[in-house]
């Protein structure tokens, strides 16, 4: 798996520059503002990070502009292809190098167990109900009173409250089984793992103070593939969402053994064909800021027996 699935090219250096500029129009000093604010505002929506972080080093004053919540915030809604949330605890400058520097849930925890990784994307939640499911089809959830655990056991899925609504980001993880309770495992497992774009930032994140908590488990027969999806629970049926479920649109040939992924504003998806074997065992996670506190990830994770 790729770290990283593939994005249209940015701009990979800034060729304008103060002086450059000044070369290029012939006017004096009075009739261009070198510092010019707006411009360099637009031109930076333009600007990989690299780029952004060479202009910050031209001098003070672009040091100070490059500082400006506008343009990481642009930057980073560009680069996640999201639209922005309703507020953010962190600065955005943070939230973008959290969310592109390469982690993922596995760097701090448990990096022995990691093996590969590929980041999907990111998508919304613009409610608190989330719907967890190994199975691309949307079950009748309307009149459904069963608890997580047993509604998992019966149906394959589970309704999640409590999500951080805001901007998530979806990875596919692939690890050698870290909570298997099998004496005879040696295999690996693969984990749809989404979390909200701030949980990184969070300091009981990295003291370890919050950890995942399992919601339910079962055992799946004879499956032909790895399946997993995410979805905000008010956007069932939305057109974009219909999307992912459209699994012929975008899953491999049966003798394909490579992931694929479908994300859309307000879903997430990944699919992964298997050979001939004995079964699946499928975990549901959960991560909560603070005991009461909303849910700010979710982990599907399927391992084969």
């Amino acid at each position: 798996m790729g770290k990283y699935m593939p994005r249209a090219k940015t701009i990979s250096s800034c060729r304008f520059s103060p002086q450059s500029i000044a070369l290029s129009f012939p006017l004096s000093r009075s009739q261009f503002r070198w510092y010019e604010e707006d411009i360099w505002t637009e031109i930076a929506k333009y600007l990989d990070k690299k780029s952004l972080v060479r202009l910050g080093m031209v001098d003070h004053w672009f040091h100070k502009f490059m500082f400006h919540e506008s343009v990481w915030k642009y930057a980073c809604l560009r680069d996640l292809n999201v639209s922005p949330p309703k507020e953010v605890a962190f600065k955005w400058r943070e939230l973008y190098a959290a969310s592109f520097d390469g982690s993922h849930s596995y760097t701090n925890r448990q990096p022995e167990k990691h093996i590969d990784w590929m980041r999907i994307g990111a998508f919304l939640f613009d409610s608190a109900v989330a719907l967890a499911t190994e199975k691309l089809r949307i079950p009748d959830i309307s009149s459904n009173k069963l608890p997580a655990d047993k509604m998992v056991q019966k149906m394959g899925c589970c309704i999640l409250t409590g999500i951080k609504p805001g901007i998530w980001i979806a990875d596919l993880q692939l690890v050698r089984c870290p909570v298997c309770n099998l004496n005879t495992c040696e295999g690996t497992m693969q984990t749809l793992d989404a979390r909200h774009f701030e949980l990184f930032l969070h300091q009981e994140y990295k003291n370890g103070t919050w950890e995942y908590e399992e919601v339910g488990s079962h055992r799946v027969e004879n499956c032909c593939g790895a399946i997993g999806g995410i979805f905000d629970a008010v956007h069932l049926r939305s057109s974009s969402t219909a999307e992912v479920l459209n699994m012929k649109s975008w899953i491999a040939e049966p003798t394909d053994f490579q992931p694929r992924a479908r994300i859309a504003c307000h879903a997430v998806a990944v699919n992964t064909n298997l050979q001939e074997n004995e079964g699946l065992q499928v975990k549901y996670q959960i991560m909560k800021a603070g005991e009461n506190g909303p849910i700010v990830s979710i982990r599907i994770s399927q391992q084969l027996l």
